[in-house]
């Protein structure tokens, strides 16, 4: 210390003693603060983190939830687009496969009997003056002035098939 004499140096001691006691009730009082303060925030930023969490994961399932709902939708409209191609094709085979076995007919012995009353649907719908030709694809064609009709098996055969309710439903399930 300084150079104080001995019995001040004794006289003193009681002074230093409280001052050092004092010291250390206040360093112990600021560290027991500091803990405090140090837990309360430790517990704060655990509740903060703890409500992150439980925020994140909310967000999470709420994305997952909207993502699955997403793929099912597209998974259930490309399902739909295969069955209405796959549909699609069905029909034009039919079609393809109707107006063969119409074209078939030609050599059919009954054919000429069916090419006269196509013959006689064409004058009664078209008047006695229309000019009916045999189609190249079998059937007539006829022609009124600026009517025309076509009578073709083709096209008879496409209008047969569409106008029958079993063929329909395969195309509207």
């Amino acid at each position: 210390m300084t150079g104080l004499a001995r019995e001040s140096d004794t006289a003193l001691e009681p002074v230093r003693t409280a001052l050092r006691a004092a010291a250390e009730k206040q360093a112990s009082g600021l560290r027991d603060d500091a803990s405090s303060q140090a837990s309360a925030l430790l517990d704060a930023a655990r509740a903060e983190a703890a409500g992150m969490l439980a925020a994140a994961a909310t967000e999470g399932e709420a994305a997952a939830a909207a993502e699955a709902a997403l793929r099912s939708a597209r998974a259930r409209r490309q399902a739909h687009e295969l069955v209405l191609a796959q549909r699609s094709s069905l029909r034009l085979e039919l079609h393809r496969r109707v107006r063969e076995a119409a074209a078939g007919l030609t050599s059919d012995p009954r054919y000429a009997e069916l090419v006269t009353r196509l013959t006689d649907q064409c004058r009664e719908l078209l008047g006695p003056d229309a000019v009916v030709s045999e189609s190249s694809e079998g059937g007539v064609v006829a022609e009124a002035g600026s009517r025309r009709l076509d009578l073709s098996l083709p096209i008879l055969a496409g209008m047969t098939m569409d106008s029958m309710p079993e063929v329909r439903e395969l195309w509207t399930r």
